[in-house]
C-alpha cells in the first residue's frame, strides 16, 4: 500500500513521445510547456501543479492533443507525491530563485542610474512574466517586488494635480528664459517644450534636471512638483500652458492637447495615439540626448498641428 502524505499537493503529469522526425511540432509543444511553467522530469515527462488559477488541465490536454496530431502518444495524468522528500522534489522543478535574482540585480542597477519610464516598464514586464510561473512563492518574489517598487518611486518623479486656479500670463514677459524640466523627456515633457519654443518663447533655452530640486534659480520649471507650470485641476502640464498663456483658443491645439493628456494620465482614447506613441518611442530610442530628442519630436509634433489645423478648415 502506498502511503500518501496529507501534507502533498496535486500534481498533473504530461507523458509525451514524439518521432524523431518530428522537429517542429516536438520544439512548439516544447516552448508551450516552457511558457505554461512546466517543470521536466525527464524527458517527455513534465509536471505542473493542478492548482493552476488559469486552467493548466485545459493547456495540458490541449498539447496532449497536438502531440497526438503529430503522431506521437500522450498520456494526462493526476497523481500526488508518495511521501514529503518527492513532494519537496517536485517543488524544487519549480523554483524561480535564480531568475528574481537576476531581475533583483537588473532592479538595482536600474535603481542607481535613474531610470526612465521605458526601463521600468520592462522590468515591470520581466518581473510580472516571472511571477505568472512561480507556483510556489516565497522570499525572493518578495524581495523582488520590494525593489521593483522602490525603484518606479524613484523613477517616476510624475506630478501631482493640484487644486488652483490658472492666471493668464502675457508671453511677452517670458522670452529668452531659462526653463527647466526634469529629463529623459517624455509625452508631457516633450509637447510642452515644443510648445513653448513654438509659441510662448522662441528663443527658450532648456535644462533637463536629474531632480526636481536641482532646478537652477530663476529658471521656469515645468512638469514637476513645485514647478511655475505643472497639472492643475485635471490638466496635465501642456493644457496648463494652453490655458496660461491664452493658447487655448486654437483648436488644433486643443486636439493636441487631448492626445498628450490620453498618452499621459489616460481618460478619453484618442484614435492616433497608439501611433503618436510609437513614434515618439522610436525617437527616444534613437537619440542620444534631450536636445536631440526635442529637436527630432518637434517635427513629429509640427506636423500634427498643421495636419488638425488643415483638417479644421475642410
Amino acid at each position: 500500500m502506498i502511503y500518501m502524505n496529507a501534507s502533498t499537493s496535486a500534481w498533473l503529469l504530461l507523458l509525451t513521445t514524439l518521432p524523431s522526425s518530428s522537429g517542429t511540432p516536438r520544439m512548439r509543444v516544447w516552448r508551450a510547456l516552457k511558457a505554461l511553467g512546466c517543470g521536466a522530469l525527464r524527458d517527455g515527462a513534465w509536471l505542473l501543479p493542478a492548482g493552476r488559477a488559469d486552467g493548466g488541465f485545459k493547456h495540458l490536454e490541449r498539447l496532449a492533443g497536438e502531440t497526438v496530431a503529430a503522431g506521437g502518444t500522450a498520456e494526462l495524468l493526476l497523481l500526488t507525491a508518495v511521501d514529503d522528500a518527492q513532494e519537496t522534489r517536485f517543488r524544487s522543478l519549480f523554483d524561480r530563485s535564480a531568475d528574481y535574482a537576476q531581475v533583483l540585480d537588473a532592479l538595482r542597477k536600474a535603481a542607481a542610474e535613474l531610470p526612465d519610464a521605458k526601463t521600468v516598464l520592462a522590468l515591470q514586464r520581466e518581473l510580472k512574466g516571472i511571477a505568472a510561473t512561480d507556483f510556489f512563492p516565497g522570499e525572493a518574489k518578495r524581495q523582488a517586488e520590494t525593489a521593483l517598487a522602490e525603484l518606479e518611486a524613484l523613477s517616476s518623479g510624475e506630478p501631482r494635480f493640484r487644486a488652483g486656479a490658472i492666471r493668464r500670463l502675457d508671453a511677452a514677459g517670458f522670452r529668452r528664459r531659462t526653463w527647466a524640466t526634469r529629463r529623459h523627456l517624455w509625452i508631457d515633457r516633450m509637447a510642452s517644450a515644443w510648445l513653448i519654443r513654438r509659441f510662448i518663447d522662441r528663443e527658450a533655452r532648456f535644462v533637463w534636471l536629474a531632480r526636481a530640486e536641482d532646478c537652477p534659480a530663476g529658471a521656469l520649471g515645468f512638469d514637476f512638483d513645485g514647478a511655475a507650470f505643472t497639472h492643475v485641476d485635471g490638466r496635465v502640464t501642456f493644457e496648463v500652458l494652453l490655458a496660461s498663456f491664452a493658447l487655448d483658443a486654437d483648436p488644433a491645439l486643443a486636439r493636441l492637447a487631448e492626445l498628450v493628456h490620453y498618452l499621459d494620465v489616460g481618460g478619453i482614447p484618442v484614435a492616433e495615439a497608439p501611433g503618436v506613441e510609437r513614434v515618439l518611442s522610436g525617437a527616444r530610442a534613437l537619440c542620444g540626448n534631450d536636445d536631440a530628442l526635442l529637436d527630432e519630436v518637434s517635427h513629429v509634433f509640427d506636423s500634427l498641428y498643421l495636419a488638425h489645423k488643415e483638417s479644421d478648415h475642410d
